[in-house]
């Protein structure tokens, strides 16, 4: 549930505090595996395994952070925590934030689930590889949270969750390296713009790319295509100037595909197509960049260029 009635221990009452669905920030020890491959290193059941990827495969997510109570006990344990806290004047989420942020309190963020959701449904539970890395759950809880808000997730997935990891909650784990948090109007106004080009024109260009490829369906960032076209809209600015140069010469966008390359041999080099219709002649123009996916964090390998069908 996202409002927790939550006992106050100063005062007797209740105050209603805004959670976010849970994902679990113990180790991966904790997790009751449902594959063989076990990490002997780090206690994961994501083994280090190249010839594991094929069950395990690596996610490049856009989403939202949400942290839920797994149990009973944990809700009543934040409960108290929060009747310890100075809280007056301040919001539930904003109540939130401050009581995980709390170096006192940390034992309750790695006791919370971590949930990402995609496009409003709970799509995966985050767990981190390195518990230092629990400050980036607390980074992605803004004390006024907005529709606009986006987190970025990179890591690779697990097994489904059992029920009882989440209080019934049963979707993909996530083991993440990498999670940023942003908003997006900052996030477009910090994209390098081109200098014949103002910003009150660009900001709406880049903002339709941007939104374009978070809508795609079923984008939750778990397939080579959709990692590929994720990784160019947050690290490839050139894309969005390519995108507001095609709109300057009156074309629009009229779709985005991504394809295997033809210079895959032993790596996963796929081709991200924009193709633009002029609003006058439909005359088609298409632009490609490659992208390396064979890994966790794909890597750009040719930039972006005019493209021919053949």
């Amino acid at each position: 549930m996202e409002l927790e009635q939550l006992a106050d221990q100063s005062t007797g009452g209740a105050s209603t505090v805004a959670v976010v669905p849970p994902a679990s920030g113990r180790p991966m020890g904790n997790i009751s595996p449902q594959a063989d491959a076990t990490c002997a290193t780090c206690g994961s059941s994501l083994g280090p395994d190249p010839g594991a990827d094929a069950a395990y495969p690596y996610v490049y997510a856009f989403g939202r952070v949400e942290p839920r109570f797994p149990r009973l006990d944990v809700e009543k344990e934040f409960a108290q925590a929060v009747g310890r806290a100075d809280t007056v004047n301040l919001t539930d989420r904003a109540a939130l934030q401050q009581v995980l942020s709390q170096r006192q309190n940390r034992y309750l963020v790695r006791q919370l689930c971590w949930v990402l959701t995609i496009e409003g449904l709970e799509t995966y539970l985050l767990q981190p590889r390195d518990p230092a890395e629990l400050d980036l759950l607390i980074e992605a809880l803004r004390p006024a949270p907005s529709p606009m808000d986006i987190d970025v997730v990179i890591g690779r997935r697990g097994p489904i969750a059992l029920p009882q990891m989440c209080n019934g909650l049963m979707i993909p784990i996530v083991i993440f390296d990498q999670l940023y948090s942003f908003d997006r109007d900052s996030f477009i106004k910090s994209i390098p713009r081109p200098a014949k080009t103002s910003a009150k024109e660009y900001e709406p260009m880049a903002g339709t790319l941007l939104d374009r490829i978070m809508q795609m369906a079923d984008n939750a960032g778990a397939t080579d295509e959709h990692r590929a076209l994720n990784y160019c809209v947050a690290r490839y600015p050139a894309l969005y100037a390519t995108v507001a140069d095609a709109f300057g010469r009156n074309f629009s966008l009229r779709a985005i595909d991504v394809r295997p390359s033809r210079l895959s041999t032993t790596r996963k080099i796929l081709d991200v197509i924009l193709s633009c219709a002029n609003r006058q002649t439909d005359v088609i123009e298409q632009y490609f960049v490659r992208v390396d996916v064979t890994e966790e964090f794909p890597f750009l390998v040719t930039a972006v260029s005019p493209y021919f069908e053949r």
